[in-house]
């Protein structure tokens, strides 16, 4: 074996470690320690190289910016146990109800605040698929078009600060987490925008697929309504404030806006008297695996990534990558099919993991602002939620849509939301200055 078939052989051995089903935090570890031993049996590895390994592991340990992942994740799943998106949707849902294709924007709108609380995309899915979804049915909404929204609405998680995803990118591209929050505002709320006129040219050429509300279904009107709207929207958007406002105005860092975020979910459940032994273990449960599975898959990747370096696979990429046609817009349009492709197979955290730190330096060579390159890759990575037939938002909503919403029905209805979320990438691409600071 010569020396420059390395790379792309272990970049090979990776994807057949993939395919055949092992965990993605073994499957880079075992390639990487495998082709480690290939290399110093065959005199192209040092194994010296080696010896950085602990000190890479303990900084993954010590790398307080990481610690952002357990704090919001636990602040989402309190508030989603807390009953939070149940009363949203249901006042929303009022407000709404007497436009036609009402409860869709009200999906829309709780999605979006959903995703700027709780940040979880199985919460938002199932708790959206479980309230709204039988009453969107009821009233004769498309099948389609309520299972599209409602999928769609709850991944807007992954790209509304602040999300997982956004602090993984910045982390393995070396950015600001701050800066990415700020970056991914304009374009995510954008591309809830984006959501909400698809629906209403639903409305306008489909007006049967998204009727409005009969007066018999909005019992509560007038000032009560209102005042009951202010009072269900007063504490999420005072979170948002308190977790998004501080990081923004560099009050705090995106690790202490997690902490302040996580003692007000806890504050929030217990003036509701839902805070209680079983949920909070629940919570902190569910947190840790969560938070378990993001560190052996970092683990993993610094051993593949350290092996990959040390036979000069980033030099085999960069090579690849900057001898594509086009320049920096060729690179961009090449590693945007990329990773929309690998999506189908891939979550966004393999992807991050996996394909994000080897794009990195190529992009930084070429002058890429890497906050705006951050922000470009997560609206694209969003998809992975969304495609057929992997989509993980897709499942969430099979397993709580009732018999008469068929597997066919939530794979058609995403597709229109999918293209949207292209759309989204192009117009990014279009227009850099769109992501705040980026470009």
């Amino acid at each position: 074996m010569s020396f420059e078939l390395m790379a792309p052989l272990m970049f090979l051995g990776l994807v057949a470690f993939l395919l055949l089903g092992y965990p993605v935090a073994f499957a880079l570890a075992a390639n990487g320690l495998l082709f480690a031993f290939i290399g110093i049996q065959s005199g192209f590895f040092e194994f010296s190289l080696m010896q950085a390994l602990p000190e890479r592991v303990f900084g993954i340990m010590s790398n307080a910016t990481l610690l952002a992942i357990p704090f919001f994740t636990f602040m989402g799943l309190i508030l989603e146990r807390s009953g939070m998106a149940e009363d949203l949707l249901e006042t929303v849902g009022q407000l709404f109800g007497a436009v036609r294709g009402g409860l869709a924007y009200a999906v829309v709108f709780v999605g979006a605040l959903l995703a700027a609380t709780t940040g979880v995309v199985a919460a938002s899915v199932i708790a959206m698929g479980l309230i709204s979804l039988p009453i969107m049915l009821r009233y004769g909404y498309d099948k389609r078009l309520a299972a599209g929204v409602i999928a769609a609405s709850g991944t807007l998680a992954q790209i509304i600060p602040p999300s997982l995803v956004l602090i993984v990118l910045a982390d393995q591209l070396g950015a600001s987490v701050g800066d990415m929050y700020r970056g991914a505002l304009l374009p995510s709320l954008l591309l809830a925008g984006l959501y909400v006129a698809y629906i209403l040219a639903t409305t306008l050429f489909r007006p049967a697929a998204a009727p409005a509300l009969p007066a018999e279904a909005r019992p509560q009107r007038g000032a009560a309504l209102y005042g009951k709207a202010m009072v269900t929207m007063l504490p999420p958007l005072a979170l948002i404030f308190l977790v998004l406002g501080t990081i923004f105005l560099g009050i705090a860092t995106p690790t202490e806006g997690g902490a302040m975020g996580a003692a007000g979910a806890l504050l929030l459940a217990w003036a509701k008297g839902r805070l209680n032994r079983t949920m909070l273990g629940q919570a902190m449960d569910s947190t840790a695996r969560l938070t378990t599975f993001v560190v052996f898959i970092l683990i993993g990747s610094t051993v593949f990534s350290l092996v990959f370096r040390g036979v000069d696979g980033d030099l085999w990429v960069e090579a690849l990558l900057t001898a594509l046609p086009g320049g920096v817009l060729g690179f961009l349009l090449a590693v945007n099919l990329l990773v929309f492709a690998l999506a189908f197979f891939l979550d966004f955290f393999e992807i991050a993991f996996i394909i994000v730190p080897l794009l990195a330096p190529v992009a930084q060579k070429l002058g890429i602002d890497l906050v705006w390159f951050g922000v470009l890759l997560g609206i694209n990575m969003q998809t992975s939620f969304m495609h057929p037939p992997f989509g993980f938002a897709l499942f969430y909503l099979r397993s709580v849509a009732p018999a008469a919403v068929k597997t066919t029905d939530i794979y058609w209805g995403a597709i229109p939301f999918v293209l949207i979320q292209l759309v989204m990438v192009a117009l990014v691409l279009a227009f850099p200055g769109l992501v705040l600071g980026g470009g």
